[in-house]
């Protein structure tokens, strides 16, 4: 049961009773962030007091009045100016929780309408391995995935792979001209890597130095400007000026002193990346005569494009290798797609969607490409280039065509990162013209991770960090944990290295999935390993911790726990809550559906950790006041041993919603 909801409802009726019209006051319901003022608190006095012309304290009165809640609440209270302060019954508490002794789903009703949805998520692009900035599209989009689908509805979770574009006309340069065969044949993967590595570096080599003069021309002109508005700003300083004209001067300056650091910063960039290639003679020879290299990679991933035989065959032959390689990923993140459909699925329905956009007059020339012009945008949205190549643009409503015929969604999610929100903003407006405006359509964006220094999360030779050895280290840590912890047990009670090993891969992958769930997903976060594998806080490890130390217990006092469950589910006893800690627990556990509805409320993954989060601190509460294997008598012990049960079901049912794994000895 979702409480929050339940009472929200029972407003509504009395606000509608007092002539107001309940719509826009029912988010002021909300849980109370203080225990003395209850449990739950409506905020909405205030506001009508002043649109009624009446005391909110008034006003607060008149609803509660017309309010229906003493099957449910305690008698409500006015407090301060208007807050409708409410404690629901402890009574009503227990039976909701003992409820959940008999539910496998622990209370969490499937929705009555349910919607069909399609989640689009992770789409990396296959010719190359997958980075840390993969994390977060995959397990936010697993996440919300398996959520959904907890609650009732119909979802079909899409990989978009990229297996089409310019990477591999890197890759095809690469293996026709630098290709190490022996190495190919012996990790192919790890070869088209290299190759995939190497010819980028050389085509930024070669686009890098063509662009040096023009950003030093740039750093001049700043410089210069930057000169004669230090020059103005004294000058008006001396001169006595008025406030608003210093001010207009001084905030020009910050303009120009922000515009040559950002000149200086590409021309290092540039300049960083001319010089690692000048300084290995390795590359000094690989890049002579290779000028054109831009050019001849774009013509590769042309000819993949149109047909030629010999790149498509290439293709054909390298993406079940690149395919593998991504899948063991996904294996050791227990991620699993219901299609995963790449973006070649779509090539040939480019030309002919453009043909239709054309004759419909949606999309016209411009400049020798095509283009559909949006309502309020001086910019088109380009669909074919004057190449008469295609774009990302062209292929996400080819796909949107398909989505739409295929699998008549209500809703089509796309978990992608902020800085595609301009193109899906776009994308959105261009498929009311498919005739999609009843279809939701919603990008989830997400931020970046973030090394110590503030700058996405490179590597030292500045690629982005590979996922697979970030898993690795993961593990590694984890394990070092493990076999330290180890090393203190008694002997009888020590673990296997299997154990050691499979403890290991469930705590270092939980922390490393956990710790990026646990962010608001609009907010970049810095990566690090310490904080993610702490044992207190808001971290995978806390969480599995207090799983481990609620399921501990029945070992310790050897409780048949399933035995435990069949009374309170036949009645043979009946929880009580006595004691604040064993209240307040109570309260966070039935509070569970009203945690995964917050999260598909605006699909935020970490409205759900921080729940958990609540839960376990409020365990760790109760088990520090509340005795449970040595309670005063044998209800009272039944009772506690059923609340650390409930517990310990919940968190392993919320982690799992997460995609992470519980252990039972930590």
């Amino acid at each position: 049961m979702n409480l929050n909801k339940v009472i929200a409802e029972r407003f509504a009726d009395a606000l509608t009773a007092i002539g107001v019209d309940p719509e826009p006051y029912l988010g002021l319901v909300r849980p109370s962030q203080d225990p003395k003022f209850g449990d739950f608190q409506a905020n909405f006095a205030m506001p009508l007091g002043k649109r009624l012309g009446k005391a909110p304290r008034d006003v607060a009165a008149d609803i509660i009045a017309h309010f229906t809640y003493d099957d449910l609440l305690e008698t409500p209270e006015i407090a301060g100016p208007g807050f409708i302060n409410l404690r629901v019954k402890t009574s009503i508490l227990a039976e909701l929780a003992q409820a959940e002794a008999v539910d496998e789903r622990l209370g969490v009703e499937k929705v009555a309408k349910p919607r069909k949805i399609v989640l689009d998520y992770s789409a990396p692009n296959v010719a190359k391995p997958l980075h840390v900035g993969h994390i977060r599209s995959t397990m936010i989009g697993n996440t919300l995935s398996r959520i959904l689908r907890f609650l009732g509805h119909n979802v079909i979770s899409d990989n978009h792979l990229g297996d089409w574009g310019t990477q591999f006309g890197m890759i095809f340069y690469g293996y026709r001209n630098f290709l190490d065969r022996q190495a190919y044949e012996t990790s192919p993967i790890d070869e088209l890597a290299r190759l995939y590595r190497l010819t980028r570096q050389l085509v930024d080599y070669f686009a890098a130095k063509k662009s040096l003069g023009e950003l030093s021309e740039q750093i001049e002109v700043a410089r210069n400007a930057l000169d004669v508005q230090k020059k103005v700003c004294a000058d008006a300083k001396a001169a006595g000026a008025a406030k608003d004209v210093l001010k207009k001067a001084n905030k020009e300056l910050d303009r120009l002193i922000k515009a040559l650091e950002s000149a200086t910063e590409k021309y290092d960039e540039a300049k960083g990346k001319v010089d690692e290639v000048e300084k290995n003679p390795m590359l000094v020879e690989l890049a002579k005569g290779r000028d054109d290299i831009g050019q001849a990679v774009l013509q590769e991933t042309s000819k993949l494009h149109h047909g030629d035989p010999e790149n498509r065959a290439l293709w054909r032959q390298i993406i079940p290798q690149c395919q593998k390689e991504v899948d063991k990923i996904y294996s050791r993140l227990d991620v699993k797609f219901d299609v995963a459909l790449g973006e070649s699925f779509y090539n040939d329905r480019l030309g002919p969607l453009v043909e239709r956009l054309k004759e419909r007059g949606i999309a016209r020339e411009t400049e020798g490409a095509i283009g559909i012009f949006l309502p309020g945008r001086d910019v088109p949205m380009l669909i074919q280039k004057s190449d008469a190549g295609y774009l990302y643009a062209t292929t996400d409503l080819a796909t949107l065509e398909y989505r739409r015929d295929t699998y008549h969604p209500d809703a089509i999610l796309y978990v992608v990162d902020f800085r595609q929100s301009n193109h899906f903003e776009q994308l959105f407006e261009a498929a009311k013209f498919l005739g999609m405006e009843n279809v939701e359509l919603c990008h989830v964006k997400f931020g970046t991770v973030l090394g110590d220094d503030g700058k996405p999360f490179r590597t030292r030779i500045g690629d982005a960090v590979g996922l697979k050895s970030l898993l690795d280290e993961a593990e590694s840590r984890a394990y070092a944990v493990v076999e330290a912890n180890n090393a203190s047990r008694s002997p009888e009670d020590r673990f296997s290295e299997d154990e050691m090993h499979e403890t290991a891969r469930r705590i270092g992958i939980g922390a490393l999935v956990y710790a990026d769930l646990s962010q608001n997903r609009d907010s970049d976060y810095v990566f690090s390993f310490d904080k993610m594998l702490a044992m207190n806080g808001n971290t995978a490890t806390y969480m599995q911790y207090a799983y481990a130390r609620a399921r501990s217990i029945f070992a310790k006092g050897d409780v048949d726990v399933e035995a435990l469950r069949r009374e309170f589910a036949e009645r043979k006893r009946n929880l009580t809550l006595e004691q604040p800690e064993e209240r307040a627990l109570a309260f966070e556990l039935v509070e569970f559906q009203s945690a995964l509805e917050n999260v598909v409320r605006d699909y935020r993954p970490n409205f759900l950790t921080a729940y958990l989060y609540e839960l376990a601190n409020k365990y760790s509460s109760f088990f520090e006041k509340c005795p449970v294997l040595k309670a005063s008598d044998d209800d009272v012990r039944a009772n506690r041993l059923f609340l650390c049960d409930l517990t310990a079901r919940t968190i392993a049912q919320g982690l799992t919603l997460l995609g992470i794994q519980t252990v039972e000895r930590m």
